[in-house]
């Protein structure tokens, strides 16, 4: 085709972009000219985990929040692409409960199998991307790390696949510059083993929180604080664990909360969320938003509303992830490729408010998860993306956090059924708490590794 698209990111979002593109072309469609830049050497985006913080080989900052030990939050159930089991690619039916090594080897098989790896131009970091009104077209200028050496090439299409959750929100509070044990955000933790047998503050109560500090808990740390802002997770902890009042300040090493409480820590965690962060884009171009299921400005989650030929993949707060990765790039690639047509600016905008009306009403998670699957199914229903049970997945998530809810810290034992295949997962062969080796050897292996789990 005569037209030309850049796809800045070879995480989950960009690779659905350019699996789209792949399984048109399969379909015998012509596909336009791609070019996707990634800043890390391998695609896989934040699934990439690296021992480094701040700052990569390159000087450029690291993408990754990706840590040791880390196993999925959620059913992978709930997560499957709908033209590739787990089943398919692992040859067998998995467990519900994969760590990050497992999860990322299935993301890869997926696009392994086509040939879209041509298009990626690896250690190259986007620098600025602008647009002309008059061509309308994009310049997007990149940096090629390795060369260091800067060039810009021209593009109809830019898809903003960089993800939102590397640049980290971090708030300060009095006394962090004396503190005299480590303050780190969540983005720069690595290894639950450095905090054995520390008494550790996680400022926050979202996942995050609740995976860090489960996980910390489990490698041995000696307790667990975390501090929220408006309300507890109210989760039913083990001796150890203690839910208080938002942190006002710290003093040597005493931590005091708002309702007046105090605590020694030796270490504070950071779980206080990601910052929307396009330094690449001008003013007209960058979305400014929080983490919510429905950013404001994009017409069906996707198009930019002032220009439409800038796209963003997975910019939501996210239930569904890889398979409404999937729908967002199907989706976006049938209008680039002329299939579906965009309505007029004002027809968009109304229905880009529409969602974000229904959004500010959503009472519970419940209904958040039902925002996000009618959200998926609008997309799926418009493209030739395969079949998949949306409303399934959906009761997943909900059964999901019930469980959560009746036992936090070993939910993961949970076996699920696959809305692909229909088949219930096999209980893993070692309870997650004493699961230590979270390679994917010792997952997919058949014998029980020994517990060595540390007394807390």
């Amino acid at each position: 085709m005569s037209f030309r698209v850049a796809i800045l990111g070879a995480g989950p979002s960009g690779l659905a972009q350019l699996r789209a593109f792949y399984a048109a072309r399969q379909a015998g469609a012509e596909i336009p000219e791609i070019v996707c830049y990634e800043k890390q050497d391998d695609w896989g985006g934040m699934w990439n985990y690296t021992w480094r913080t701040g700052l990569d080989a390159y000087g450029e900052p690291v993408h990754g929040s990706m840590y040791r030990y880390l196993w999925s939050n959620g059913p992978k159930e709930c997560l499957e692409f709908a033209d590739y089991s787990f089943e398919e690619h692992f040859g067998r039916e998995i467990p519900s409960y994969p760590p990050r090594e497992v999860l990322r080897d299935y993301i890869m098989g997926r696009v392994a199998r086509s040939d879209v790896r041509r298009f990626i131009c690896f250690n190259h970091a986007v620098h600025w991307v602008e647009y002309c009104e008059e061509s309308r077209q994009f310049t997007v200028t990149v940096r090629d790390l390795k060369a260091d050496q800067l060039r810009s090439e021209q593009f109809d299409y830019v898809v903003v696949a960089t993800g939102h959750f590397s640049t980290p929100n971090v708030p300060y509070f009095e006394g962090f510059d004396t503190f005299p044990g480590r303050v780190l955000h969540a983005h720069d933790f690595r290894d639950a083993r450095e905090f054995e047998g520390k008494d550790l503050l996680l400022v926050g109560s979202s996942y995050s929180a609740e995976d860090i500090g489960t996980q910390c808990y489990k490698y041995g740390a000696r307790s667990i604080t975390f501090s929220y802002r408006s309300s507890p997770m109210g989760y039913d902890w083990p001796k150890g664990f203690s839910e208080v009042p938002l942190l006002t300040r710290v003093e040597g090493k005493t931590a005091h909360f708002a309702d007046g409480s105090r605590r020694k820590v030796d270490a504070i965690i950071l779980c206080t969320g990601y910052q929307h962060h396009f330094p690449f884009l001008p003013d007209s171009l960058r979305l400014r938003t929080r983490n919510r299921l429905y950013p404001a400005n994009l017409y069906k989650g996707v198009f930019w509303l002032d220009n439409p030929r800038l796209i963003y993949l997975g910019m939501q707060d996210q239930y569904y992830t890889f398979n409404m990765f999937d729908a967002q790039a199907w989706f976006a690639r049938d209008v680039m490729l002329q299939r579906i047509g965009l309505p007029t600016v004002e027809a968009m905008r109304a229905d880009s408010e529409a969602w974000h009306g229904r959004e500010q009403q959503l009472a519970d998670a419940f209904e958040e998860v039902d925002f996000q699957r009618d959200y998926v199914r609008d997309l799926l229903q418009q493209t030739d993306y395969p079949d998949f049970d949306v409303e399934g997945a959906g009761e997943l998530f909900k059964e999901w956090m019930r469980d959560k809810q009746r036992d936090i810290m070993n939910y993961r034992d949970k076996s699920y059924r696959s809305v692909l295949t229909g088949k219930e997962a096999p209980r893993h062969h070692t309870p997650w708490m004493e699961a230590m080796d979270d390679s994917l050897e010792a997952f997919l292996g058949t014998a029980p590794r020994p517990a060595v789990r540390k007394s807390a």
